[in-house]
């Protein structure tokens, strides 16, 4: 497929591919409803399969490190095989170990069900920024189709968080994973049918399994390391020793891609100053979503003794926002201003929402100071991550598409991995300090989760020097709004 091909879609395509996209956003959807369900649903997991406090962490972890290892794997087979034929293999394994997260009956086959259930949202998850882009290659009609992208993560968001109350407290929280079986049935079925296969760059030069296993291990050992520090020490042989591995092969991993023919990451992507400029941003903002989301969770339930339905609902001004912004707020706002001068208040209002958080009591009244703080989240993250998207795959080249996909997916599922281990371990260390010191278990609670929120605001703060530092415009790229006709085209072509 050359890129005059890409560029000039014919009318007759155009329908199927806003057709596709529907499909595609649906898998997202069954990604994103995945997440935030399990949420609502800790505390009950918890009691039901008798997990600690800190191996709770690893029903999200186990998820999260085969989802972001994967990832760079899964973007570049794209690129190679074809991504409808990733994407949808993605799809059937991600409902197969749904199920099978449904059927579990003791931690131990829970969090090996996620493990699997995080390899399949990889495949799919991996590539589905690269259909995006390379279906939609005009700047009018990507920032549209972007429009749509979001609108259904957040509204994923919503649903999860209604719909894993519901369940966890109306039936059981084993129905928050066979959720998942229709919806993947019909997103495998309508993807067959609409999503037209990209032409791969084929296998002649063989795939990098052994770069695949190098920072596979990597993450697994580091995200390991972090999560029992609690328990052996951040200063331990232990903590330090499979630290130090993960280190090790990841510097391993490096200089392999540096020195083989065709390595899952070809070195050349990182000299993409937006791609990875983006990338780091949207790692320290993956940091403070998912402390918002775990941490708060933590917070509503076993501190203000919020119920499962009472969590969900006390997230809405975080979804609600979101979604209203991701409708054509967000994209017009691009249009008007460019990506660059659109993010930076948005993350202004995210490290604002977190500073929020972290001094928010235990005896809080819900309105107006929760719901302040997830309001501005949700208004911070909504006019955050389409434009930090859109700056990533700016200047990728069609054929990296997948790779790119994959390194800006990594970097903020890997960042979030550690991020909820390290913010998960330093607020139960921080809770277990304070009731030695003869706090109730209450305020203890609340220091530990003031003591991470603030953390996750400083990493947030990070975030948005790296957007002023190394995302500052080269010339008009990462500041130039869409020209008049282009935005009237594309408007034209999503109707």
């Amino acid at each position: 497929m050359t890129l005059s091909t890409l560029t000039l879609p014919s009318p007759s395509s155009d329908r199927r591919r806003w057709l596709a996209l529907v499909v595609i956003c649906f898998g997202q959807f069954m990604i994103v409803l995945d997440s935030t369900i399990v949420n609502v649903a800790l505390a009950s997991i918890q009691r039901d399969l008798h997990f600690t406090q800190a191996d709770l962490t690893w029903v999200v972890n186990a998820y999260l490190i085969t989802f972001g290892s994967l990832l760079l794997l899964a973007g570049r087979a794209g690129d190679l095989i074809g991504r409808k034929k990733v994407f949808l293999g993605g799809v059937v394994l991600f409902t197969a170990a749904s199920v099978l997260c449904g059927l579990a009956q003791d931690p131990a086959a829970l969090i090996a069900a996620r493990f699997l259930q995080g390899a399949g949202g990889a495949l799919s998850s991996g590539v589905i920024l690269a259909l995006i882009v390379t279906g939609f290659p005009g700047p009018a009609e990507r920032a549209q189709a972007m429009s749509v992208f979001t609108f259904v993560v957040a509204g994923g968001g919503s649903i999860g968080l209604l719909a894993g109350g519901l369940l966890t407290q109306w039936v059981n929280w084993h129905w928050i994973f066979f959720i998942n079986l229709p919806v993947g049935v019909v997103t495998f079925w309508l993807g067959s049918v609409l999503i037209d296969e990209t032409e791969g760059i084929g296998l002649r030069q063989g795939v990098d399994l052994v770069g695949s296993v190098l920072v596979t291990a990597a993450m697994v050992l580091g995200v390991y390391s972090i999560v029992t520090a609690a328990e052996y020490g951040w200063a331990s042989v232990h903590t330090l020793g499979f630290g130090g591995a993960a280190v090790t092969l990841l510097a391993s991993f490096l200089v392999l891609e540096g020195r083989i023919t065709n390595p899952i990451m070809p070195l050349r992507i990182l000299r993409i100053r937006s791609l990875v400029g983006a990338s780091v941003a949207r790692a320290m903002l993956a940091t403070g979503m998912f402390a918002t989301f775990f941490l708060g969770t933590l917070y509503l339930q076993h501190v203000r003794g919020y119920s499962a339905i009472g969590t969900g609902l006390a997230f809405l001004p975080w979804s609600i926002s979101l979604g209203v912004l991701s409708l054509g707020i967000t994209a017009r706002l691009m249009h008007r201003f460019g990506p660059r001068r659109t993010l930076i208040p948005g993350m202004v209002a995210i490290v604002a929402a977190l500073v929020l958080m972290a001094n928010t009591g235990q005896n809080a009244s819900y309105f107006p100071e929760l719901f302040g703080a997830y309001l501005l989240f949700g208004i911070g993250a909504g006019t955050s991550f389409m434009p930090l998207v859109t700056i990533a795959m700016s200047e990728v080249p069609p054929q990296d598409a997948g790779l790119a996909s994959g390194i800006a997916n990594v970097s903020m599922q890997i960042s979030a991995a550690i991020g909820l281990a390290a913010l998960g371990t330093i607020s139960s260390g921080h809770s277990t300090a304070l009731v030695a010191q003869g706090y109730s278990l209450s305020s203890a609670l609340t220091g530990g989760y003031q003591l991470s929120f603030g953390i996750a605001a400083a990493c947030v703060a990070v975030g948005l020097l790296v957007v002023l530092v190394v995302l500052r415009p080269l010339g008009a790229r990462h500041d130039a709004p869409v020209t008049s006709r282009e935005w009237a085209e594309g408007t034209a072509e999503a109707a």
